[in-house]
């Protein structure tokens, strides 16, 4: 019997039918032909997780009950002191955002792509097309001409937002040059802009009709949002969800965690990035809750931050909890409040969790997730120690099982890859029907290879792309990361295969270093070996690297790692 949370209501078979109807030129790309499947829409009813809302109507809920209270406080790099915004003053400047993106002749359906940084700015043009029923496609701001041109032009957007510049690139010159090469994007706005293309000019022009209300707002089941996948594995797709299916996790995951409205939810993750959009934007709005967020990551800055605004909760990556764990002077921060690190991304070692809880005095709860799914699972934070070492267990919305190649699955303990089905899980990857691979149960394959113990508890052990084989043996490489992590001297480990002519692969062990430390591969095999870890599984080469190349989410780019480690 697998484990499941909707078991009751998904035992039999479950066809999902999305399809998307795609001009034939890749400039023309619409989702307005995207049906979700009646089925699906059935069951989903039955589950009863499906809030049949949008992100408008929790803005609203909050202008009805608190319009006054503080609802975001944005730090900037390029300015002294952070922007504050009341829920009325959001809700006024989405209403200007959204009559004038109509005055551009922005529609229901049509897509607006915005590369913006953790800013007001975002969060409003998000709400502003939801309002006009437009779909959002958030940018992340590290992305240059070759992602950017390619993002823009096969989600068809009709409008592009972007910075003049942010962290010394001129966004404003590459936006001008991608405007020339997509044919379907009319309009160019830019935020800190000069003239009639400027953000104020454009976007937040007076109006005497708030024409917004005059045309229906985005519909539950629609498209709400097109996101690009980080890139780890350099292939980005274009992850479609409804507001049902990205609003559904709402619930069980706030109630699993214990928040609430007086939460302080700090978010330095990047808006555009799934975890910054979920739990940020999306989070702080269902629950009403004050949204602390920065648009560059220091964790000096973070550590202050959180002891001046009384933070209670964050979420991040790996990355995120080591560099506040590591900061010097972090244990004289007074951090009361705070009492909840969701951390999810990529594997974090045990060894971190406790460090984090002895620093930092809270709870650092590991969880599993990725665009597709939302967060899935989670440690139980009422009771860590249950789930010590792993990923957690699903999510009350959703289901997962462990299977072996020819799809059966496997015995609990042992290695397969990680299937989801449930009421988050996305309706399509835009433009590219064909990769939408959802059983006739409904279950997604992510991936990611896992185990399951006997109560239900998941951990990642790898991705199905990151196996090494080394003379035909399975090196397990997240257990032996999680060993070298360890180590003193280490502040992170990555470990990839090398090409060998005679083994096929060897294991290529890629290390940061805390500053003035050194480390040889010698001493690294020794220790390994000291923790009885066998001879097969130590790795043959070692790299030591400033910092590991990653995502701007914090998500480690091990195809990156590949290629240095083939050279």
């Amino acid at each position: 019997m697998i484990f499941t949370t909707l078991s009751h209501v998904l035992s039999y078979f479950w066809k999902i039918q999305v399809s998307v109807v795609l001009d034939d030129k890749i400039d023309g790309n619409k989702t307005s032909g995207f049906i979700l499947g009646e089925s699906r829409i059935a069951r989903e009813a039955s589950t009863g997780f499906w809030p049949g809302r949008t992100v408008v109507d929790y803005l609203n809920d909050a202008l009805a009950s608190r319009p006054q209270a503080e609802y975001l406080t944005a730090y900037r790099a390029d300015q002294a002191a952070p922007e504050s915004l009341t829920y009325s003053d959001l809700s006024q400047r989405v209403s200007l955002i959204a009559t004038n993106l109509m005055r551009l002749g922005v529609g229901r359906g049509d897509v607006v792509s915005f590369q913006i940084p953790n800013w007001w700015h975002f969060i409003a043009v998000h709400l502003a097309c939801a309002r006009i029923g437009a779909i959002s496609n958030p940018l992340m701001p590290i992305f240059r001409e070759r992602e950017l041109d390619f993002m823009v032009r096969s989600s068809g957007a009709k409008a592009l937002i972007v910075p003049n510049a942010f962290r010394k690139f001129d966004h404003e010159k590459l936006a001008a040059k991608i405007q020339k090469q997509v044919t379907t994007l009319e309009h160019v706005v830019i935020i800190g802009g000069d003239g009639q293309d400027s953000f104020e000019a454009k976007l937040l022009r007076e109006t005497e009709h708030d024409g917004s209300g005059d045309r229906p707002g985005l519909l539950p089941d629609e498209v709400m949002k097109i996101m690009y996948t980080s890139g780890t594995t350099g292939e980005p797709k274009g992850v479609m969800h409804t507001s049902n299916t990205m609003l559904c996790s709402m619930k069980s995951v706030t109630e699993r965690l214990g928040l609430g409205q007086d939460d302080v939810i700090f978010m330095p993750s990047p808006f555009a990035h799934s975890i910054g959009f979920c739990y940020g934007v999306m989070m702080s709005l269902y629950l009403g809750a004050h949204l602390i967020t920065t648009d560059v990551w220091n964790p000096a800055q973070a550590a202050e931050i959180m002891e001046r605004h009384g933070v209670t909760f964050m979420f991040g990556a790996t990355p995120f909890v080591s560099d506040i764990v590591n900061l010097p002077g972090i244990e004289h921060r007074d951090l009361e409040r705070f009492r909840l690190f969701l951390t999810a991304g990529a594997p974090i070692p045990p060894v971190l969790v406790e460090q984090g809880r002895s620093v930092l005095g809270a709870s650092v709860v590991p969880g599993y997730g990725m665009t597709e799914l939302g967060l899935a699972s989670s440690v139980l934070p009422s009771v860590p120690d249950a789930g010590k070492g792993t990923d957690g267990l699903a999510m009350p919305h959703l289901e997962m099982r462990i299977v072996d190649a020819d799809l059966n699955e496997v015995d609990r303990g042992m290695e397969g890859e990680l299937q989801c089905r449930g009421s988050s899980l996305f309706v399509g990857y835009h433009a590219r029907p064909a990769l939408y691979e959802i059983d006739e149960q409904g279950w997604f394959a992510t991936g990611d290879l896992a185990t399951m113990d006997e109560n239900g508890y998941i951990r990642i052990v790898g991705r199905s792309k990151d196996i090494i084989i080394r003379g035909g043996e399975n090196i397990p490489v997240v257990e032996v990361e999680y060993l070298i992590h360890e180590m003193p001297q280490v502040i992170e480990v990555a470990i990839v295969g090398m090409p060998d002519e005679r083994l096929g692969e060897r294991s290529c062990a890629f290390v940061s270093l805390h500053n003035g430390q050194e480390l040889a591969l010698t001493q690294v095999t020794d220790y390994l070996q000291s923790r009885n870890l066998a001879k097969q599984y130590l790795p043959e080469k070692l790299v030591v690297i400033d910092s590991m190349p990653k995502t701007p989410a914090g998500k480690l780019q091990k195809f990156k790692l590949r290629e240095l480690a083939s050279h």
